[in-house]
């Protein structure tokens, strides 16, 4: 586990969940960059909201202030160290190069979403956030959950790798000996922070010692 930070509050990391499968992913994204001290700004599709409603017993809010209570109070998170916004927020910083953090992660990451981030739509909040990141040189780390894919999917992922994007498909492995759910869940989540620089123990690092009973 990461120990929660008790000093200032790290960079902004943006965390958005859009409408595939794997909802666990984002969440616990958002609740181990709350432990390591991280301002974390969260945005939550429609789709998303009907993911997650389908695949946990969590309930969350899609009116921007009572999300950010209720992601609060499920993280532990401090005053202020969680924002969310809406899907027509323009007003809102990731909308803007001067203004947006210096990553994002879209975990998961629908494959509607990556067609519209390929291909620069920028309907919504977390597509223009995606193409700020894009356009400003940052950190994107996208989270396909999709099986199996097909050749659009694959042209629009390797369109975004070639220009710098992370392509991190919701895959976990198993040399760790995964003895839950929840290992499969933080074994993805730990990948994300590896790109994003983030020191974390959720899963031992290839050739580490891994203590499991036979």
């Amino acid at each position: 586990m990461i120990a929660r930070a008790d000093t200032a509050l790290k960079k902004p990391i943006t965390v958005a969940l859009t409408g595939a499968s794997g909802a666990q992913y984002g969440l616990r994204l958002i609740d181990v960059l709350v432990a390591a001290g991280h301002e974390v700004w969260v945005m939550i599709s429609k789709a998303a909201h009907m993911v997650i409603a389908t695949e946990t017993d969590i309930e969350l809010p899609a009116q921007p202030q009572r999300l950010v209570e209720a992601l609060s109070k499920r993280s532990g998170a401090r005053p202020g160290q969680i924002r969310c916004f809406g899907r027509e927020d323009w007003m809102a910083p990731v909308a803007s190069g001067s203004g947006a953090p210096s990553a994002m992660v879209v975990c998961p990451c629908s494959t509607g979403t990556l067609s519209a981030v390929a291909t620069g739509a920028s309907n919504n909040l977390i597509e223009r956030a995606a193409d700020v990141a894009i356009k400003e040189r940052r950190t994107l780390v996208l989270v396909p959950r999709e099986s199996p894919f097909s050749p659009i999917h694959l042209e629009h992922m390797l369109a975004l790798s070639r220009l710098g994007v992370v392509i991190l498909p919701a895959a976990p492995g198993f040399y760790h000996r995964p003895q839950s759910i929840d290992d499969l869940i933080d074994f993805i989540v730990a990948r994300v922070l590896n790109q994003l620089g983030i020191e974390h123990s959720l899963v031992p690092r290839w050739g580490e010692v891994v203590n499991k009973d036979d």
